[in-house]
C-alpha cells in the first residue's frame, strides 16, 4: 500500500510481527494523535503485548526524522499509525475420529509515521 507522505514526515514500519492486527489497532487508536512523548509514556504503561513492537516502531520512526530531515524530537506528533495484516501462519491440530482442524497464526506489518506538531511549523 503507498502512503502519501508530506515532505517533513518520517515513517517506520515493522513486518510480519506475531500477533493479530486486531489487537496492535486496540493499542495503536490510543497513541494516533498524540505527542511522542505522551504517546511513549501511554505505551510504556499499558498492560499488552502490542505495546512492545509498536514503541520500536516509534522509536524508529522518531530517529528517522531526526537523522534524515534534522527534526527536533520534542516537537514530533503520531500523525498516522496502522496495522495491516500480514500473511497467516497455517497449523493443524489432530481432533477426533483422525480429523484435523486448521489452526490460523496471523501475522502484521505496523507502519507509523510522525510529523511536526502545529506549534512547530508556525515557529
Amino acid at each position: 500500500m503507498a502512503v502519501a507522505l508530506k515532505s517533513n514526515e518520517a515513517i517506520a514500519s515493522a513486518m510480519y510481527i506475531r500477533m493479530s492486527p486486531r489487537k496492535v489497532r486496540r493499542v495503536l487508536d490510543q497513541v494516533r494523535g498524540r505527542s511522542y512523548r505522551e504517546a511513549l509514556i501511554i505505551l510504556e504503561f499499558m498492560p499488552y503485548r502490542a505495546c512492545e513492537p509498536i514503541i520500536k516502531v516509534l522509536r524508529s520512526a522518531v530517529a528517522n526524522a531526526e537523522n534524515n530531515m534534522g527534526l527536533n524530537r520534542s516537537s514530533l506528533m503520531v500523525s498516522q499509525a496502522y496495522a495491516d495484516m500480514g500473511p497467516s501462519l497455517k497449523r493443524f491440530r489432530p481432533r477426533a475420529q483422525g480429523r484435523a482442524f486448521q489452526i490460523r497464526k496471523p501475522t502484521c506489518h505496523i507502519t507509523i509515521t510522525v510529523a511536526p506538531g502545529a506549534e512547530a511549523e508556525e515557529a
